[in-house]
């Protein structure tokens, strides 16, 4: 039914019954194969999110780093399906997923199979390691889904209360928080998206030492870009360290130690 496609591919029964659609004619759809049920008061077209049926089949919400995936928020692993429900809301069945149970800080719209922003961020708080639940907020806040101000406002619990005082808007990914906290004990200067010679740098430590991380659409043209651009800072006086992915998330230790022999040479410091 196109009412259901338009809405996501899985609603509420009810939903479509206050939009005009008769039960009639959604049992009729259900007999014919159009649409199939979700725990009765869901119905859903047979090729709909999986990921949305199975919440609407188990009665919870997708949140977490699953909720954040969704969202476009930067996330380090979202492989395994993450969902939420009331602290007391029974027993729940649901294999191969994450549960969560807690009290929502924004109340749970029950036509709505995806927890707010805030649901999400509460819940990775209380999921993920602090690095790895920093780096989520810190992305909320750099798209711009929510600001730091009104972060401040709401009751978050737990480590979330920690996160939300250390949460900053300036870093473009996970990974350039994971360094800016990596970093910090150092007790330098260390500034986030700084404009060089017509390009953004991740990462300027003191006045001279570039940080450049590459995730990975740093291929073909862009690569190319950033060769030239490093080449321009180099000829300029600068020094440059340009790291991956995997060398800041698996081995940060080798990354670490450059960026300390650097600084151990004073190449962060100005000429």
């Amino acid at each position: 039914m196109r009412d259901v496609r338009t809405r996501g591919g899985v609603v509420r029964s009810q939903v479509l019954v206050r939009a005009g659609t008769s039960k009639h004619d959604i049992e009729a759809a259900v007999r014919s194969g159009a649409l199939v049920r979700e725990r009765r008061v869901w119905v859903a077209t047979p090729d709909a999110d999986r990921d949305l049926r199975t919440a609407a089949r188990a009665g919870v919400v997708l949140s977490c780093v699953t909720g954040a995936k969704r969202l476009g928020l930067w996330v380090l692993d979202a492989s395994t399906t993450h969902v939420a429900c009331a602290p007391h809301a029974g027993m729940v069945a649901i294999s191969g997923a994450v549960l969560h149970r807690f009290a929502p800080i924004v109340p749970r719209d029950p036509t709505v199979l995806t927890d707010s922003l805030v649901n999400v961020l509460q819940a990775v708080a209380l999921c993920q390691p602090y690095e790895t639940a920093l780096a989520v907020w810190e992305s909320a806040l750099n798209r711009r889904l929510i600001d730091k101000k009104m972060l401040l406002r709401f009751p978050f619990r737990g480590q979330a209360r920690d996160i939300v005082d250390a949460a900053v808007p300036f870093h473009d990914s996970g990974l350039e928080t994971f360094v800016f906290q990596r970093l910090s004990w150092l007790g330098l200067r260390i500034r986030a998206q700084v404009w060089l010679y017509g390009h953004r740098t991740d990462f300027l430590i003191g006045d001279r030492l570039v940080l450049q991380i590459d995730g990975g659409h740093h291929v073909d043209a862009q690569r190319s870009a950033d060769i030239a651009h490093d080449a321009e800072l180099i000829l300029h006086g600068y020094s440059v360290i340009r790291v991956g992915y995997d060398q800041v998330v698996n081995h940060w230790e080798d990354v670490q130690d450059r960026i300390l022999t650097a600084i151990a040479q004073g190449l962060h410091l100005a000429a």
